[in-house]
């Protein structure tokens, strides 16, 4: 089914992959009359590699700094990156910026101030030049591929979901501190990316969709981190074989396996596409050259992929539907142990096995939604599995969400809607909700089976703090109809006997031009930014000291920590325009005490920016100091020069969403660093630094635990002159040293940690 190179390979016409070894060269010319001396040079053969050249704005293709085509942000980012960028200096927006407005949009909680920050949006749009979609219009990545994808073009949002691949264009999520610079005419800095090659080849069965091929792919790659930070190549003969629809629905949940971002080869399909959505000339073909290296490939036999299943917690954790059902004692068991490891505060149990009846799981809920399964072609084929049936009176419920009015309209006219309202789902507006807790979310110790992009630990919704934690299972649409069809018992749609109709789309930008805002290049200077009482500036934040004192306030050893964890998401949304309200739920459903003694420890740092001395405050950071001073070197130590504050360590963090606020949020409590075996993602790396944070990586074993306090010298000095091993003690009952490691910072990100925020950085 699916089959990993152990190392680089070469593409050859755009047919043969050939793997990389030591006489490949002779085979290569042996078997093709192909001279592949140069492997830089065909490396750049990649479409990636063109894109990303055409964008870069420096003299070197190994240290890109890229300009983007257009950006893209929802309602729980847009606000805090146009204050960020307001506050360092914006006057307009200098490339179309979409300010889309499906996140919280069916959000209750906390009054007016959801549509506070829309119509800050749409004021926003009017003063800066920007494009306002309103609410229940789109969610943000199918308005983006409808209106502002195109080959070759390269676009930058601020959801981690932010992927038109199967468009031609190279799209990147990122947290809102790389939108913001873009908005300062300012570039993305990175390392060029890996290319990696996925071969497509085959044909899919019928009942087996766009969401059992990702996640079949992300099952292979994310726990090897095979394709972390690179970008994912889509090449082969199998994507003739599906249809433009089908190639997004993969495309979109590439980011599950911690790619940088994906492009796809186009065809004549790609083409009818945007001639369909009126933008024609937004598409050219592209493929790789004749002979292209990259540095690995998947190849993908679509004939053998089958209806599969990603259990509880996360979209890795994959079987088919068939495995699972063969096997549901044994696996349910093992999701169900790591429940009890991860959640062992003893307020929830969480239980899979009592679903199992007659020898069938039985799950309670079924979504179709957002941007991977609100689209034409996944609910056509569900109503087509549903058309004359029910999905019964019992427990099951099944909600589907079109991902855009045009969709939606167009899934009117050709009678799915009516066919699934008959059938006893209930339809919705265009609204990413169940994608991260805040609609449908499932009964406590509920099973829930989504075509959504996540299924992380209480993205659901749910609070294991408060004693609830449900979970949720991601699925193909059309395997979640089957189910329904089948009252709730998980079925396979492959399964089922079903004539799939595959009525035409016909795109209507009509309903787009008589409700959405295009305000791109006509800024208004004169236009009022509207503020909700909700809508809040960011704290002043210091400067990084010379010395840092930090106390470890929580010790995280999971093997990958989500941002979801670092930072709730569901209800907590709505305050993510207040940065001091949002700081409150700061890892509050994984370590709930860590708000309150990180509060406490700022107060120590509040009386050193005041003047005062950090002693006089905390008996703790006391005793912390006096034990600094017994280090050679440090008798003297200043403590109104030293900044003292809080860190956490994990072995993984940052897997996830792009969400700024999973690090601001942390640095608005008094955090300095991040100490970590290895960063899950580079845009929660860059969080860090875009908000200060030191982020640092330890190798070996733990030298501290949690409550410790750290002594870092010299680390004002170390970023400064781009030194990467630093000294730090332990101060424990004994003072032990240990070195954390600190690289692969740009100039301008030790700068921006030198500076203390990014705000700091450009208003001064």
């Amino acid at each position: 089914m699916i089959k990993l190179f152990e190392g680089g390979a070469y593409l050859v016409n755009g047919k043969d992959l050939v793997s990389d070894h030591e006489n490949v060269a002779a085979e290569l010319k042996q078997k093709y009359d192909i001279n592949v001396e140069d492997k830089e040079a065909l490396a750049q053969n990649t479409i990636a590699y063109g894109i990303l050249k055409a964008h870069n704005t420096s003299d070197n293709m190994d240290k890109l700094k890229i300009k983007f085509d257009a950006m893209a942000s929802h309602d729980i980012t847009y606000v805090g990156i146009i204050q960020t960028a307001r506050a360092s200096g914006m006057k307009a927006f200098p490339l179309p910026y979409v300010l889309t407005n499906c996140h919280n949009s069916l959000c209750a909680v906390g009054g007016t101030i959801n549509e506070d920050d829309h119509m800050f949006g749409l004021s926003a749009a009017k003063k800066y030049g920007g494009i306002y979609v309103p609410a229940h219009q789109a969610v943000i990545h199918q308005y983006m591929r409808e209106m502002m994808s195109g080959c070759g073009k390269m676009i930058l949002g601020s959801d981690s979901h932010t992927r038109y691949g199967a468009l031609g264009t190279m799209a990147i999520g990122e947290g809102g501190g790389e939108l913001a610079k873009q908005l300062l005419n300012k570039t993305y800095d990175v390392n060029r990316p890996g290319v990696v090659a996925v071969y497509l080849t085959g044909k899919p069965n019928p009942g087996v969709g766009p969401q059992d091929v990702a996640l079949t792919i992300i099952g292979q790659v994310f726990k090897n981190g095979y394709v972390k930070n690179k970008v994912m190549e889509f090449v082969g003969d199998g994507i003739a074989n599906l249809n433009v629809e089908y190639r997004n629905g993969i495309d979109v949940m590439t980011t599950e396996t911690t790619c940088l971002s994906s492009i796809w080869a186009t065809d004549e399909k790609v083409e009818e596409y945007f001639e369909m959505h009126g933008r024609k000339e937004d598409y050219k073909k592209l493929e790789p050259g004749n002979v292209t290296y990259y540095d690995g490939a998947i190849v993908v036999d679509l004939s053998k992929v089958k209806p599969t299943i990603a259990l509880p917690f996360h979209p890795s954790n994959t079987y088919t539907i068939d495995e699972l059902n063969a096997n549901l004692e044994d696996i349910l068991a093992q999701v169900e142990d790591e429940a009890a490891t991860k959640f062992n505060n003893g307020k929830v149990k969480f239980t899979l096995r009592d679903k199992i009846k007659n020898g069938r799981l039985i799950v309670q809920q079924g979504v179709i939604a957002g941007c991977a399964g609100g689209t034409y072609d996944n609910i056509c084929d569900a109503a087509d599995i549903l058309r004359g049936h029910d999905i019964g009176a019992d427990e099951f419920a099944l909600s589907v969400y079109p991902s855009s009015q045009p969709t939606f309209m167009e899934l009117v006219k050709n009678g799915s809607i009516a066919d699934l309202m008959a059938a006893g789902a209930t339809v919705r507006t265009a609204f990413c909700g169940p994608c991260f807790g805040a609609g449908d979310v499932p009964p406590n110790n509920g099973l829930s089976v989504r075509h959504s992009t996540r299924n992380f630990p209480n993205r659901e919704g749910s609070k294991p703090g408060e004693g609830q934690l449900s979970g949720v299972a991601l699925m193909d649409a059309r395997s979640i109809a089957a189910t329904a069809l089948n009252g709730g018992v998980l079925t396979a749609a492959t399964d089922i006997d079903v004539n799939f109709t595959k009525p035409k789309y016909f795109f209507d930008k009509a309903i787009y031009d008589k409700r959405c805002y295009f305000g791109e290049g006509k800024p208004d200077e004169s236009a009022e930014l509207k503020f909700g009482p909700n809508i809040t500036d960011w704290p002043e934040m210091s400067n990084l000291t010379n010395d840092l004192l930090l106390k470890v306030v929580a010790e995280i050893h999971d093997e990958v920590t989500t941002t979801d964890e670092l930072i709730p998401s569901g209800e907590t949304s709505s305050f993510r325009s207040n940065p001091l309200r949002l700081a409150e739920f700061t890892l509050s459903r994984r370590v709930p005490e860590y708000v309150e003694l990180a509060k406490e420890l700022q107060q120590a740092e509040k009386a050193r920016l005041s003047g005062g001395s950090p002693s006089d405050v905390l008996t703790e950071v006391k005793a912390a100091f006096e034990k600094v001073r017994q280090i050679p070197g440090f008798e003297c130590i200043n403590e109104r020069a030293t900044g003292v504050g809080s860190t956490i360590y994990a072995n993984k963090p940052g897997d996830g969403s792009a969400r700024e606020q999973a690090a601001s949020c942390q640095k608005v409590l008094g955090g300095w660093a991040n100490i970590a075996r290895e960063y899950a993602t580079k845009r929660y790396r860059s969080n860090l630094i875009n908000w200060g944070m030191v982020p640092f990586t330890l190798d070996g074993a733990l030298p501290f635990k949690n409550g410790d306090f750290i002594f870092v010298p010299g680390i004002r000095d170390a970023v400064k002159n781009k030194v990467s091993q630093i000294k730090a003690y332990v101060l424990g009952d004994t003072i032990k040293t240990f070195e954390l490691t600190l690289k692969d910072l740009t100039d301008d990100e030790r700068d921006i940690i030198l500076a203390g925020c990014l705000i700091n950085y450009y208003r001064d």
